[in-house]
């Protein structure tokens, strides 16, 4: 579902969650060129000093409360207010469930979920009525993948948070904007955190998939598939 005015991007102050991974890096690029004013959230210091987008940066983990409670502060503090909050974090594992250590579980569900639903959290009372939160799920969440059950699983969960925050958000005119790329050339599958990747095909590319992540912000789409990048 579209909204009835688009999204003027131009000025807007939009906090980037996930800043240094590939698809991160070249939403900022686009969303700068769409006139937007970044704060950039990421967990790993010597990457975020190195990303070429211009904004604020705050160092700290997505599944970290201070952190989280950082990153909107210091949003609000340079642009005096945040318009959208935009999240490109994730982790990804491999292999069937019964070889998932503790760590690899808690890290998974961690950093896929009850991250991105803190900083949700943290960042509702400050987001500007008319606003927008775009969260980054995948096309696992909607096809569950053998040697990736949990990973889809985290996945799966995000949407269906943000199938029920959008009817929660309504009055307040926020767009909650589920995003499932298909795989995309981003390296994450050859950095799981336990594992080893399948032989994958070609992803796409991350300029294109980005470009359809800013078109959605814009038109206020809801859910975007799969099929639709």
């Amino acid at each position: 579902m579209e909204g009835h005015h688009p999204h003027d991007l131009d000025g807007a102050s939009i906090l980037l969650a996930g800043a240094t991974g590939v698809l991160g890096r070249e939403i900022g690029r686009q969303l700068i060129k769409q006139g937007a004013r970044l704060t950039l959230f990421a967990r790993d210091e010597e990457q975020l000093a190195r990303v070429d987008l211009e904004g604020p940066r705050v160092i700290g983990d997505i599944a970290d409360v201070d952190a989280c409670t950082d990153a909107v502060w210091e949003a609000v503090t340079r642009y005096g207010r945040i318009d959208g909050l935009v999240n490109a974090t994730g982790v990804v594992a491999f292999g069937p469930l019964s070889d998932l250590t503790d760590e690899t579980i808690d890290e998974l569900v961690t950093t896929n979920l009850i991250g991105p639903v803190r900083l949700m959290r943290t960042v509702l009372p400050e987001i500007e009525e008319g606003g927008f939160i775009a969260n980054l799920s995948a096309i696992v969440g909607d096809h569950p993948t053998a040697g990736m059950a949990l990973y889809s699983a985290t996945k799966a969960a995000l949407s269906a948070v943000d199938t029920a925050l959008a009817r929660e958000l309504r009055s307040r005119k926020i767009d909650v904007i589920d995003l499932r790329p298909p795989h995309t050339e981003t390296g994450l599958a050859n950095r799981p955190v336990a594992g080893e990747p399948p032989r994958l095909p070609r992803g796409k590319a991350p300029e294109a998939v980005a470009a359809r992540i800013v078109e959605a912000i814009r038109k206020r789409e809801r859910t975007v598939p799969a099929s639709e990048f």
